[in-house]
Parts: C-alpha cells; sequence; structure tokens
C-alpha cells in the first residue's frame, strides 16, 4: 500500500507517521510506501520505505506529481491554521481552498479507474452561532471565521467529487487538539494547549480568555486513531453523509485547570497568568462548543473520556513521563 500524507510536517502529521510506523499496516495490508509532503520536510520513519517532498500544493503541477504514483490513501492534512487564515486572507484562501481543489483534481484527470480513498481533515470551525446545546452532524454550516468557510468549502468539494465517483472521501472535523507538544503555531486556539504544556515544561503561559470558555477537545493520539479509523470505513456504511464531528471531552478552561492542578499540582498550575486579548476572545466567540458525536462514535471513532487523560498522554508521549513539579 502507497500512502501520501500532505501537511506531513505538521503535528498531527507526524502523529499519524508515527502511528503508521508503529503499526506498519493500514487495513491489514502493509505499507509498501509513505510520500510525506508539505512546505517544509518532514522526517521519515526508520522503517518504511519513505519519500519526501517539499513544495506548495497551491501551485501549479505539484498535485499532478503527487498523484503520479497513484497513491491507495491520501490524508490530506495540509492547510493554514485559524488565526492565520483570519489575519492573511489572500493566503488562506490560496493554501487551503487551491491547494484542496488542485489535489482533488489532480486525483479525477488521473482517470483510468483510479479511485484513492482521500481522509480530510476538516474542523469544528464550520459551525457558526447561535448554536443548539449540542450541534449535531446535520447542524447547519455557517462560519463566522475565514478558516470555517474554507473548511466548509473543502467538506463540500470533497462530498461532489466522492458524489461523482473520483475518489472516495471522509472528512472529520476535528475538535480541539490537546495538548499540541512543540513551539505554538498561529491558531488562535493554540492557547487551550499552551496553558498545559507551557507550565508543564516550567514555563509561563498566557490565558487570553475568560476561565468560562467552553470546548471539546481531543489528544494528538486520538486525532491520529480519527485518521487511521476513518481510512478503514466502509463507503457503503458511511452513506452519503461523509464528513462527521470527532468526539472528544468538553470542558471550560476552568476544568482545564483544575485537571492540570490535579494531575501535576498547584505549583504547575500557578504558571498560567491571565491576559486578556480582544482579537482572540472575538475569534473565539463564534466558535461552537459542544457536539453530539453519536454517529461518529457508532462508526467506532473513540477519544478520552476525561481532561485529566488527555494531560496525562501528553506528559507520557511527548515529555517522556515527567514534567517540572
Amino acid at each position: 500500500m502507497h500512502i501520501l500524507i500532505t501537511g506531513a510536517a505538521g503535528m498531527v502529521g507526524r502523529k499519524l507517521i508515527e502511528r503508521l510506523a508503529g503499526d506498519q499496516s493500514l487495513n491489514g495490508q502493509p505499507i509498501d510506501k509513505l510520500t510525506l509532503f508539505d512546505v517544509v520536510a518532514a522526517t521519515a520513519p526508520q522503517n518504511i520505505n519513505t519519500t519526501i517532498t517539499t513544495a506548495d500544493l497551491s501551485d501549479d503541477g505539484v498535485a499532478q506529481t503527487l498523484i503520479a504514483e497513484r497513491p491507495d490513501v491520501i490524508f490530506h492534512l495540509a492547510g493554514v491554521v485559524s488565526g492565520e487564515a483570519e489575519t492573511d486572507f489572500d493566503k488562506g484562501y490560496r493554501v487551503n481552498l487551491d491547494g484542496m481543489r488542485n489535489l482533488l483534481e489532480a486525483i479525477r484527470h488521473v482517470g483510468d479507474g483510479y479511485k484513492p480513498k482521500v481522509i480530510y481533515t476538516s474542523s469544528i470551525a464550520v459551525f457558526g452561532a447561535p448554536f443548539p446545546h449540542s450541534i449535531p452532524d446535520d447542524f447547519h454550516l455557517t462560519p463566522l471565521t475565514s478558516y470555517g468557510a474554507q473548511k466548509v468549502i473543502g467538506e463540500t468539494l470533497l462530498a461532489d467529487y466522492t458524489r461523482r465517483g473520483f475518489l472516495q472521501g471522509v472528512g472529520i472535523r476535528l475538535p480541539g487538539i490537546t495538548v499540541r507538544p512543540g513551539k505554538p503555531n498561529k491558531a488562535a486556539s493554540g492557547f487551550y494547549s499552551a496553558i498545559i504544556r507551557e507550565p508543564l515544561a516550567g514555563q509561563e503561559a498566557i490565558l487570553p480568555v475568560s476561565e468560562d470558555v467552553v470546548n471539546t477537545h481531543a489528544s494528538p493520539r486520538a486525532a491520529a486513531g480519527f485518521l487511521v479509523h476513518a481510512a478503514s470505513l466502509d463507503p457503503e456504511k458511511l452513506g452519503p453523509r461523509i464528513n462527521l464531528t470527532m468526539p472528544g471531552v468538553c470542558c471550560t478552561i476552568g476544568e482545564q485547570i483544575e485537571a492540570l492542578r490535579r494531575v501535576a499540582g498547584e505549583r504547575v498550575v500557578s504558571r498560567i497568568r491571565r491576559e486578556p486579548d480582544p482579537f482572540i476572545m472575538g475569534i473565539v466567540a463564534g466558535w461552537s462548543t459542544r457536539f453530539d458525536a453519536t454517529r461518529a462514535r457508532a462508526l467506532g471513532f473513540t477519544a478520552e473520556d476525561t481532561f485529566d487523560d488527555i494531560i496525562r498522554i501528553h506528559i507520557a508521549d511527548d515529555l517522556g513521563g515527567n514534567f517540572v513539579r
């Protein structure tokens, strides 16, 4: 099996590569080759034949080159994150929309019976207020950010190209992926990870919104699991509604902090500093919070049960089991 991962150098891409390298197979088939694509070089696993490519998917001809060897499964993770898509309108649409369209068109024009599985990472940003208490999959898509709008268009394209028989698509709407290891990116949601990650590393973290803000979270380990499971779904079982909201742990920021206190202690929590940021607060105010992931769970998607579990996974997976007390 040949697997292509776009956005392979990103955090979710790295976690997916680790998972695939550990399994060395997907859907019961051995992985013969990985193609890792991003604007910067990804890191190849040691135990799988890997090709690393760097380019911009929105540039002419790049997608055609990636598809030339007809990968069996494509994980399309490449994209500009929420905060950057909002501040740089042109870049957001070029990367998130043009890159997606180029990839799908390259697949379509191969023809000759080529019909890969395409797993697309969408976002809960596709939904916009006002919200019901818990948002179902079929809640209307009225995003309140450019990033959300770009993800809605991506979902629609994926569904239409699937309907027309050019590919087998599954769109997974990721909740807040927390705790993200490494350096923060330009995602407006970055503080959700920062208020856990930095204190555990012995550093101060800035909390730019109030503690009553609610979000739904899943760990990077769960995100990789979502992607792998999505690639295993039977199209007939999935049906025509191919874009799904993933499960997660719903909690307030205050509850996040209490979980950190239980897991790591008061001294770690004391490293969080409150500093309201109107720009971030404005973006977050338009985000959805609670989700009815009944359909995803029925299809076999799983996530953590508590935010304490998410913190412990970060400590185990990214901190070698240790943190600065």
